[in-house]
């Protein structure tokens, strides 16, 4: 029982860490753009509009214009965890008094979380002009 507490404990000093609450706050905000623009991309859906389960009113979508989505998706996810690694590296190179490498990683994790981001609203961008 004893190493149940030693858990907790430890969860609890790393909760109480700022590094913690910015990775959190990093996936939460992934995690909220890939919502919306999966709900968007629901109600695009041929079948889902056939059988009366999506209340949008889109337009049809071409074979290219769903290469191009899926393969931005892909590109959102893998710039997301580009994103939560480079945050990672600039972590442990901060505590390891590594400056130089911190600040490149840090600049890194900033440019590839702002393209996540722009994949992102363009698609939303993207979505809401192509639906009524």
């Amino acid at each position: 029982m004893n190493w149940f507490v030693e858990e907790i404990s430890r969860l609890i000093a790393q909760l109480r860490r700022w590094q913690t609450w910015l990775v959190i706050g990093l996936i939460s905000v992934f995690v909220g753009l890939a919502f919306f623009v999966g709900s968007f991309a629901f109600r695009t859906d041929g079948l889902l509009l056939f059988l009366h389960r999506t209340a949008g009113a889109c337009r049809e979508l071409t074979n290219g214009i769903i290469i191009f989505m899926f393969c931005g998706m892909i590109f959102f996810m893998f710039t997301a965890l580009l994103t939560l690694g480079e945050f990672q590296r600039y972590f442990q190179f901060k505590q390891r008094a590594a400056h130089y490498q911190a600040s490149r990683a840090l600049y890194w994790g900033i440019g590839w979380g702002c393209a996540a981001v722009g994949i992102a609203v363009a698609a939303l961008v993207f979505f809401t002009r192509y639906c009524r």
